[in-house]
């Protein structure tokens, strides 16, 4: 078998060029066949942009780490670009690694004249790449929206090794986990099983609008110590009222994790990573949007995870051992 070159591709100017950095660093240790290439974005007084790969990209397999903190419409574009210049360049593979998938919970037309975005973007997305390599996407049923390889990591086996080496004890301890809403059930499931634990509990929400909790409900027995565990934090509205739920049904000790970090809010509106240390004792996500500690707040790294990913990927080797 062929084992062609790679390069991992970022923007030197973006948040994730460290991320990139460290991804390159754990694979240089690995083979002499991996390279770190910049990509340099030139912004025109218009708006538009130009794309410009600064190393030849030839007959090699490119991985282009994304910046997931840019808006979704900068992000979409510049994505979109860069991977044509890859394509134009004779590049052999081009693998967009996304840590957070934008528009993934856009999967479905729930009212009247509206697009199933996640749909649309990688429709475009997937006239230029081969693959997407992600991790914890939303919606896990988008993977059918494309014909090119749709590889979502998932974060619980990253999580469990950040338990052991920095809160062993949490092992020692009886601790229930639980889902804030019931579409996150499977994925509690699944953590509850890598992480050892049996009693899951699924809290119940009923929204009037995205972005406000209007009445919300608990499922299960509530015990003292509870792991709260989803996706994405946003607005972080559900994470709190799911915590101030099982507080007050007796649980001492509350702790919150979740993949992707959002964190938005308005000028008008409290930061939710405020709202969410004032009832949380922990809370944990991940640097799959590039974000500091903060607080309460823990980030957890994912470099060695996307390394090994894609040196699996790049030597032929199967991405699901990574789960065990």
């Amino acid at each position: 078998m062929v084992m062609y070159r790679c390069c991992i591709i970022a923007d030197p100017q973006s948040k994730v060029w460290e991320f990139a950095e460290a991804i390159y660093e754990k694979l240089s240790e690995r083979s002499e066949k991996f390279e770190l290439n910049p990509v340099e974005i030139i912004r025109f007084r218009d708006g538009e942009i130009k794309p410009k790969i600064k190393g030849n990209v030839r007959r090699k397999n490119c991985f282009f780490v994304h910046d997931s903190s840019k808006r979704p419409a900068d992000w979409f574009l510049e994505l979109v670009l860069i991977n044509e210049a890859l394509r134009n360049s004779s590049a052999q593979e081009i693998i967009d690694v996304l840590p957070y998938m934008k528009f993934a919970r856009q999967d479905r037309k729930d009212e009247s004249r509206v697009p199933i975005s996640a749909r649309a973007v990688l429709d475009v997305i997937s006239l230029y790449t081969d693959a997407i390599l992600t991790i914890d996407v939303h919606s896990e049923q988008i993977q059918g929206f494309t014909g090119r390889r749709f590889d979502s990591l998932r974060s619980s086996v990253v999580f469990r090794n950040y338990l052991i080496e920095r809160y062993p004890e949490f092992f020692e301890e009886e601790w229930s986990i639980m889902s804030p809403d019931a579409g996150g059930t499977p994925r509690a499931r699944h953590f509850a099983k890598k992480l050892g634990l049996e009693n899951i509990v699924i809290g119940n929400k009923y929204r009037k609008k995205a972005g406000e909790v209007a009445e919300y409900c608990i499922i299960g027995d509530v015990t003292e110590k509870m792991l709260i565990v989803d996706d994405i934090i946003d607005s972080g509205n559900t994470i709190v009222n799911a915590v101030e739920a099982v507080k007050a049904k007796g649980a001492r000790e509350v702790w919150v994790y979740a993949t992707h970090g959002l964190f938005s809010y308005n000028d008008n509106e409290q930061d939710p990573r405020d709202k969410l240390c004032e009832v949380a004792d922990k809370i944990i996500v991940s640097n799959s949007i590039p974000q500091e500690s903060y607080k309460k707040i823990e980030v957890m790294p994912l470099e060695d995870f996307f390394a090994e990913a894609i040196w699996r990927i790049n030597e032929g080797i199967s991405l699901s051992e990574l789960f065990d």
